[in-house]
């Protein structure tokens, strides 16, 4: 592919179940010479959701209305003149977006542009039938880390009702859910245009990881990316890792030390199949009663509330 081809972006989406570190892997990325990678704007997928999946609808003003009516469209920080630029020619939905991030792109003084939006885990097929030629990272992490770190976040899943009175399950039953329709869509795709990649791997080893993700985007590794944190980090009690902007750093969620066993019973009664799929150690062979009917309770919520939809970003 020629990094200069008008058709090529956007380029890649970094996708996952919130909480697994897609903000470090997204800042990483940024931090090449050739790509940046735009953070959790999420307005691709949402406003078509109204057209059936496979559909590239026809370019309207109506449409670019609600494009620039989302909520976080302007996280892109695009110019009202860049915007009229990717209007330009555009026909379609997708060739609109595509010069939106080509915009964003040229802004950066970089050829390529990409998409850092964890929910896009549930919008696969939909956006690789806008884009057939963008490649998917999936960056997963533990499920348990990830239950502990939604709650303590308070946002995301820990906004549902049920968050507040069991917020392991809910995250767990968040977590099953991403994982679940992030790899079936994913690897359906075939290996040139689907990878996974383990969080801890990430952390423990971040170039050699780096190394095979800038293989699998045919692009060069470079040693900017592992210093993406330089510069910009910040010494003060209370901030999170991201707002701190560490480096890869181990330990930051225990779910060992930080999870009652109840809670991890709760959460491998959930979600221990996924556990094990992915090479997770699962600790807990037999599930008492009392930690199966809650998993079973939370599970019925989940249905009735139709949280698991995958229209739900």
């Amino acid at each position: 592919m020629s990094l200069n081809s008008p058709t090529s972006n956007p380029f890649v989406f970094v996708i996952g179940c919130q909480r697994s570190g897609t903000t470090m892997l997204q800042r990483m990325l940024d931090a090449h010479p050739s790509l940046a990678v735009a953070y959790d704007s999420l307005f691709i997928p949402r406003v078509i959701m109204d057209q059936p999946i496979g559909m590239d609808p026809p370019l309207t003003d109506e449409l670019i209305a609600r494009v620039n009516a989302h909520p976080r469209f302007k996280r892109l920080e695009l110019p009202a003149e860049s915007i009229e630029a990717a209007r330009h020619g555009a026909q379609t939905y997708s060739q609109f977006v595509s010069g939106l991030y080509r915009e964003y792109a040229r802004l950066r003084d970089k050829p390529l542009a990409g998409e850092k939006s964890p929910g896009y885990c549930r919008h696969i097929p939909r956006l690789f039938a806008l884009f057939p030629r963008v490649k998917f990272i999936h960056l997963i992490r533990d499920g348990r880390e990830v239950a502990l770190s939604i709650r303590d976040w308070g946002k995301g899943a820990a906004k549902l009702d049920m968050h507040g009175e069991e917020p392991i399950a809910v995250g767990a039953l968040w977590w099953r859910r991403d994982i679940r329709l992030g790899r079936q869509n994913g690897q359906e795709l075939g290996a040139e245009h689907y990878r996974e990649v383990r969080y801890d791997a990430l952390v423990d080893q971040p170039e050699k990881e780096l190394r095979g993700i800038t293989e699998f985007l045919g692009l060069p590794f470079q040693s900017q990316m592992l210093e993406y944190h330089k510069g910009k980090q910040r010494a003060k009690d209370g901030l999170s890792a991201k707002a701190a902007w560490l480096p890869p750093t181990k330990g930051l969620r225990n779910w060992r030390n930080d999870l009652s066993l109840r809670d991890q019973q709760v959460f491998e009664a959930i979600a221990g199949d996924e556990l094990e799929s992915l090479g997770f150690e699962r600790l807990h062979s037999f599930i008492p009663n009392e930690a199966r009917e809650v998993a079973n309770r939370c599970q019925d919520w989940w249905l009735e509330a139709k949280v698991g939809s995958s229209s739900s970003v």
